[in-house]
């Protein structure tokens, strides 16, 4: 049984070809190569034995699917949860290459995932099996810099892909680039500092770019900009979490947080980094004290009255069952199919926005590859900028003489930030001309042609398709 409602919904890899599908009749291009466009070209199903604490013998079920080799490396992140399928692997690698395609990042999509309960596992467990793992991926080279590049996904962070990094190093000791085999590392493992917050950021970017255009938001009874606008989060993880505190910082309202115990709400705005604080502390929502009404109904973050709805917490949240129950008026899919088919469908019969995951939750790709662009060059975009500042204007050999005062300029996160942001403006209107000026029927559909467009470019290049 899931430990979501609406996950045991079958059929998420389906749903992902029945999207490209309704897109392609959007286009030109030849049936043939639409079909390889959609095809997984790889999928990897092991099992391993992973010893635990008490020295019993546990074999485990993980994968890895490269999705598109259109584009290499191949990028996608690796899910630790026992909901973890191979038909769900493959979805959301395919949901990766054309995420990648719309803001222009050159990476194949692919995404992997151990069939575990991470919460269940010690520190030491987690840490043989992340080892063995990445050991089977290098069997088969779906690991490598240059050929499929890990990242953090629900259940995974930081912390695993420091276990990955240091696997792949002393398993591939002459690669002077080995660092680039995974991103999402820590600072330490030169990762690149915006990476934790990059997702929720790009969730808000999209937001922000959502609300500025008052001919859109008219027929949503809406103005334009953040300010005062009520958001409900499911799920304060890390990508709800850096959405709500980007929105609040706006100016926004957040008047509902859902967790999978329960929902908070206050119709006056809700302290996110106070209620992150308490859930930290007790493990629950239930006990906060700082809100109009405490549900043990984790349903009930869908069905409050608000603007925006943020669902951030994993696949299917938002089905038939439930869609009509959704009061707002944006849904915003910051975690990767959300929203159902069916669900859409009610969305779009009620004259409801959709801004769709391959676009709203880009922004942790996007910034993947900023780090990854730093591993492989071996030097980091702040000490570019440093560089830059203080030989301007003094020639290599000038004259030895009293230290520069060290410049205060843009620092590394300073220019992550502003990469960031502009990726997520260019590439939402770029993906709202196509929706208007084709008559598409709604922006998922538009994404999904901007998308396709843009892998097909790579294929016709290569003369495989003509």
């Amino acid at each position: 049984m899931s430990s979501f409602p609406g996950l045991a919904e079958t059929g998420f890899f389906a749903n992902v070809l029945s999207a490209i599908d309704v897109a392609a009749q959007h286009t030109a291009h030849a049936p043939g190569l639409i079909e390889q466009i959609k095809s997984c070209n790889a999928v990897y199903r092991m099992r391993f034995p992973v010893e635990t604490d008490d020295g019993r013998i546990e074999v485990v079920d993980a994968f890895r699917a490269e999705h598109s080799h259109h584009r290499l490396p191949t990028k996608g992140g690796i899910r630790y949860s026992e909901d973890v399928t191979q038909d769900d692997t493959m979805a959301l690698a395919a949901l990766m290459t054309f995420k990648c395609a719309l803001v222009k990042v050159p990476f194949g999509g692919a995404k992997g995932g151990i069939r575990i309960d991470p919460k269940r596992c010690s520190v030491a467990q987690l840490e043989r099996m992340t080892r063995r793992y990445t050991a089977e991926l290098l069997k088969k080279n779906f690991i490598g810099p240059a050929v499929d590049v890990p990242a953090p996904d629900y259940g995974t962070g930081e912390r695993e892909m420091t276990w990955i990094a240091d696997t792949y190093k002393s398993m591939r000791p002459d690669d002077i680039n080995a660092l680039a085999c995974v991103t999402g590392k820590p600072l330490s493992m030169h990762g690149i500092p915006g990476r934790t917050e990059a997702t929720g950021r790009g969730v808000f970017h999209a937001i922000e770019q959502c609300l500025s255009l008052a001919e859109d938001m008219k027929p949503l009874g809406l103005s334009t900009g953040i300010a005062g606008k009520r958001v409900a989060i499911q799920a304060l993880g890390n990508v709800g979490y850096h959405a709500a505190k980007c929105l609040s910082e706006a100016g926004a309202i957040v008047v509902a947080v859902g967790q999978r115990e329960g929902t908070l709400l206050d119709p006056d705005g809700l302290d996110v980094d106070a209620i992150a604080a308490h859930r930290a502390r007790t493990g629950t929502l239930l006990d906060y004290p700082d809100a109009a009404v405490v549900e043990a109904d984790a349903s009930a973050v869908f069905s409050c009255d608000c603007d925006i709805l943020i669902p951030a917490a994993v696949e299917a949240q938002i089905d038939e069952t439930n869609a009509r129950e959704v009061q707002a008026k944006i849904i915003v899919e910051a975690a990767n199919g959300p929203v159902t088919p069916r669900a859409d469908a009610i969305f779009q019969e009620r004259g409801m926005m959709v801004v769709p995951d391959i676009y709203a939750n880009a922004g942790g790709v996007t910034v993947s590859y900023f780090e990854w662009l730093k591993n492989i060059n071996h030097v980091s975009f702040g000490r570019i900028a440093l560089s830059e500042a203080t030989t301007e204007g003094a020639p290599i050999g000038h004259p030895p003489g009293p230290r520069r005062a060290t410049p205060h300029g843009a620092t590394e996160i300073d220019y992550v930030r502003s990469a960031l942001e502009d990726t997520m403006a260019w590439g939402y209107h770029e993906i709202r001309d196509r929706w208007r000026s084709a008559e598409l029927p709604d922006m998922r559909t538009a994404a999904f042609v901007v998308a396709i467009d843009k892998v097909a470019q790579v294929y016709e290049a290569e003369g495989i398709f003509p």
